[in-house]
Parts: C-alpha cells; structure tokens; sequence
C-alpha cells in the first residue's frame, strides 16, 4: 500500500477536526446533532443558516459554542422592531477633532453573526444583510467593505405563527444555504440538562464548561478545498435537478426550487459525503441533505397548507417518486 498523499494526510486531518466539534459542543448543547452538522456543512460551502425553533431549544447556546470551538470571532444581533440597518451594517460617524467622517464598523464585521430572532424586525432591516450575505460585503456611502473570511450568518427565527414577527421574503430566505430545525429535547435529552444546571453549567461561561478550540481556520480552508476535490457523477447531477424539477411542478407548491436551490443541494451534498468519508457523492447523501436544503424554498398553495400540508411532507414525498440512479 502507497503512503497517503500530503492532500489525503491534510484531508483527513481536517476532517478529524471537524469531528471532533460535535463531541466538543455537546459539552455545552444536548442532544441537536443533526443541527450542530447542519452549521458545519454551511461552513463548508460557504453558506448561511435559518435556525428554526421556539424559544428556549439553546439555539443561541449552539451558535456561540460552534464559535468558540473554531476559534472564530463571533457577534451577536438581538434584532428588535426598532433595529435600523446601520445598527447592523455600520456607519459614517463625525470626528469633531479631525472635522471628518469615518467609517465606525457594525456588528456584521466578523466570521460568524449570530442574527438573533432575525424575522421580529422589519424588512428593511432584514433586507440589511441581503448584501453582505450574497456578496460577502457592505456598501456605505457608495464604497464597498469586504467582510472577513470566513464569514457565516446564523440567523434565528421563531416559528411564523408567534405574535410580533415578519415572515422573511422569498428573497432572503434563497440566501440561505440551509434552515435547520431545532426541536423540543427527548426526556432523557431533558433531564441531561437540567442535571448539568443543577451542577453548576452557565450557558454565558462555555470556557468553564470545557468548551476549548478543536480546531480553526487553516483546518477550515482545508476542509474546503477537500470537499471541493470531491467528484459528483453525471447520473448524480441528474438526480439533483430531478428533484428540483418535480418541485416546480407539484400541485401543492405555488413555488417550487430555483436553480440556486439545485446548485445548494449539490454544494451539501458534497460536503456531507466528504464528512462521512467519501470522495464521491452518492444519492444518500442527496437525500440526507433534501430537507434542510429545500424546505425554506419552496411555497405551499393555501388550500395545501389547510389540509396540514407541510413543506417536508412535500419534499419527503418528491424524494420517494423521483428515480434514484444506480
């Protein structure tokens, strides 16, 4: 057997970084998996996350320790009703002493914003991030300001049925790579944490609770340049736009998934089968990836979302009739 390449080496590597946050968040956050590997996918891709859940699942907690185990800078926006853009973006600020205006950076300046309850603000404050998402930069005054890489919007809603939020427009929502659910704990999920409280856990203190740096963003980089050597066949690419396609044209949908949204699921995909130790992508790793890719891009008829229809039952039943490739 041949000795593994610097790339394969700096590949694996890599990967056992990143495998090692799960372990090292469940230090602070109990039982939301699927979610800590959702954050760990947009990094890969260089996407943004929708965090779905109702108050109280540690959505904030999982943000803030995600940070703190990548070594990343991290910032937090509370967003409210009366949130201006500039309290996000940042703005121009008079100098008395030099008679000049000077660019004093907001929030949005770091690797990882933490957007809190995103969709209790109005939509001209939503639409703040909309730049600074897609193109990684903020225009004031007419002059363009790069954000640091890397650079990842964590954004938490509350369900759209609570009293004081605004659904976010269909625009936005495309801009995010992923919405993650985050629901309610299991008993024994429960009970691990109201014991860990009971010993002492501050969810404002993730140092004392053990949480320490796995790795940062050199393995990132690596990471990335891995997932994007890994190879999607043909017969794969067709399986993607299928899906996509059969959205657009399912009778419970007024809106089905764009283009962007087919690229989004190949992105994830490639970055899930890399993390499971593949350098290929299979039509698992399509499906694994489906929910949390699609769900916020699609729009259900009226009369569907009556009957209890629901997003993930739609694409559920698209990925059980659309042909898998062999």
């Amino acid at each position: 057997m041949s000795a593994p390449t610097p790339e394969t080496s700096e590949s694996s590597d890599a990967r056992s970084s990143l495998e090692a946050l799960r372990a090292e968040i469940a230090k602070a956050v109990v039982g939301q998996d699927p979610a800590v590997t959702g954050l760990v996918v947009a990094l890969l891709c260089r996407g943004h996350v929708l965090l779905e859940g109702v108050p109280g699942v540690a959505k904030t907690l999982l943000v803030r320790a995600l940070a703190a185990t990548l070594e990343l800078d991290s910032k937090r926006v509370q967003f409210t009703p009366d949130l201006m853009p500039s309290d996000v973006t940042g703005s121009l600020v008079y100098d008395a002493r030099t008679a000049e205006f000077s660019f004093q950076p907001g929030p949005v300046f770091t690797n990882l914003l933490l957007a809190d309850e995103i969709n209790r603000t109005p939509p001209k404050t939503q639409a703040s991030l909309l730049e600074a998402m897609e193109e990684r930069q903020v225009t004031v005054e007419g002059e363009p300001r790069a954000l640091p890489d890397p650079f990842l919007v964590a954004a938490t809603q509350n369900p759209v049925e609570y009293e004081g939020t605004y659904p976010l427009p269909e625009a936005q929502l495309d801009r995010f790579l992923m919405k993650l659910t985050v629901p309610l704990p299991s008993r024994d999920h429960e009970i691990d944490v109201l014991t860990r409280h009971a010993a002492g856990f501050d969810p404002r203190d993730l140092r004392a609770a053990g949480v320490r740096p796995v790795a940062g963003p050199a393995e990132l980089e690596a990471a990335r340049l891995a997932v994007a050597k890994t190879s999607v066949s043909p017969e794969v690419t067709g399986y993607v736009v299928d899906i996509c396609r059969a959205t657009r044209e399912s009778p419970s949908l007024t809106l089905g998934v764009s283009p962007r949204g087919a690229t989004a699921l190949l992105s994830t995909a490639r970055a899930w089968a890399w993390l499971t130790g593949r350098d290929y992508v299979t039509p698992d790793d399509v499906k694994a990836l489906a929910l949390p890719t699609l769900r916020h891009r699609v729009q259900l008829r009226p009369e569907a979302e009556m009957e209890g229809v629901t997003p993930d039952s739609v694409i559920t039943g698209i990925l059980a009739h659309v042909p898998v490739p062999r």
